[in-house]
């Protein structure tokens, strides 16, 4: 049987659009397809619409999986820069916002047009809003029914990422098909997500919207951004980062004052003995939070009225505040998916399945998940180029 095409692609999002550009350029027949009535749609809402489309500071320390070696490859091959320089031979306007997170000046409509007009460069054959049918392997081919057609190709890339955000038709299909063909998946998780709050921790529901910066902890792992109190519990950029390495019953540690040295309670007391604690918290928090961590702290008095050994014990505990989250706000609420696809069953170099040829996974759909802040955006990127170069 002659192949209709020499690669199909499913998905077309981030990883999808840019593999297929990529194939395409490479003089490959490729065919896109994608259920959704249009490509990018997580593109589209990234970023608060600005698309954080990469970070400078991408390492394959930066992402989670089972094997943590497994992007290194893929990552060094195609970099932040090599993306950047996609984007301004396009004359998209970006700027860097904060720990080398980078954001389109305009929007994220602008990343998936460039994609488009790459995939237009490559002569993709574009299909969406046709839900992917039967999926078969035999003779060299991948057969893959949609919309009422049947196309074939000797090479089939997964890219239809992993079930976070439902609402924008996100589905485990991935997870589905790469069983169907034999390979491990590692138990999705949703990541970077807000995690909840329950029980004698539901008070601090009650500071919805206050927000600041503090370190947040699970593990051995750290991170210092802003933190945020919801109807509901915890979010932020800080406990989204620390949400992909927490697990239920896991604690999570919060220093909400990182600019304070060990000690720095006693010393106020004797610099300011007639100042109250909630006064001082005030004056480097929030006073709603303030007045709650006062309260909970149990020392009402002023500082010179209290002995030296609570108002250390009060410090050490405003360092490492503990709470153990009930859960998180699911796959509803997560930007992206943790788990997927086993690298053990990838090729780190080509993405492509050891025990079935031809096959490829890429981008969300697999076992690699990156921080909060573009990183998972140039996983995508790197993943893809690593795909194209070798259909």
């Amino acid at each position: 049987m002659t192949a209709s095409h020499d690669g199909i692609v499913l998905g077309a999002g981030a990883a999808g659009l840019m593999c297929a550009a990529l194939a395409g350029q490479r003089g490959q027949r490729v065919l896109l397809l994608d259920h959704a009535e249009e490509p990018g749609k997580k593109i589209l809402i990234s970023g608060g619409g600005r698309c954080n489309f990469t970070n400078l500071h991408t390492a394959p320390n930066r992402y989670l999986s089972q094997n943590p070696h497994f992007a290194k490859s893929a990552l060094s091959r195609y970099t932040p820069q090599d993306f950047l320089a996609l984007v301004e031979g396009h004359g998209i306007a970006w700027h860097e916002k904060t720990l080398g997170q980078l954001f389109c000046d305009g929007s994220a409509r602008q990343i998936v047009a460039m994609l488009l007009a790459e995939c237009a460069r490559g002569r993709v054959e574009l299909s969406c809003g046709a839900g992917v049918g039967e999926v078969v392997h035999g003779d060299g081919l991948f057969r893959v029914s949609f919309g009422g057609r049947t196309a074939t190709a000797r090479a089939l890339v997964i890219a239809t990422g992993g079930p976070s955000i439902p609402k924008m038709g996100a589905t485990g299909f991935a997870y589905d098909l790469a069983r169907q063909f034999g390979l491990k998946v590692i138990q999705p998780r949703p990541a970077l997500v807000p995690l909840t709050l329950g029980g004698d921790e539901v008070l601090f529901r009650e500071l919805s919207g206050v927000a600041a910066q503090v370190v947040a902890r699970c593990g051995k792992v750290s991170f210092r951004e802003a933190a945020l109190f919801t109807h509901r519990g915890l979010s932020g950029p800080a406990i989204l980062q620390i949400s992909s390495y927490w697990r239920n019953g896991d604690q999570v540690g919060i220093d909400f004052l990182p600019d304070h040295a060990p000690g720095w309670l006693p010393e106020a007391k004797r610099a300011r003995p007639k100042v109250t604690l909630r006064r001082v918290l005030g004056e480097a928090l929030p006073e709603r939070l303030a007045a709650t961590l006062g309260k909970q702290l149990g020392l009402d008095a002023e500082l010179g009225q209290l002995p030296d050994r609570a108002l250390a014990a009060a410090a050490a505990r405003l360092a490492d505040w503990r709470f153990t989250p009930n859960g998180s706000e699911g796959f509803a609420k997560a930007e992206v998916t943790a788990g997927g696809i086993s690298t053990a069953e990838l090729s780190g170099k080509t993405m492509e399945a050891s025990r079935v040829p031809g096959l490829y996974a890429i981008g969300e759909a697999v076992d690699v998940t990156g921080w909060l802040g573009g990183y998972n955006f140039q996983w995508a990127w790197a993943s893809a180029a690593a795909a194209a170069e070798a259909l």
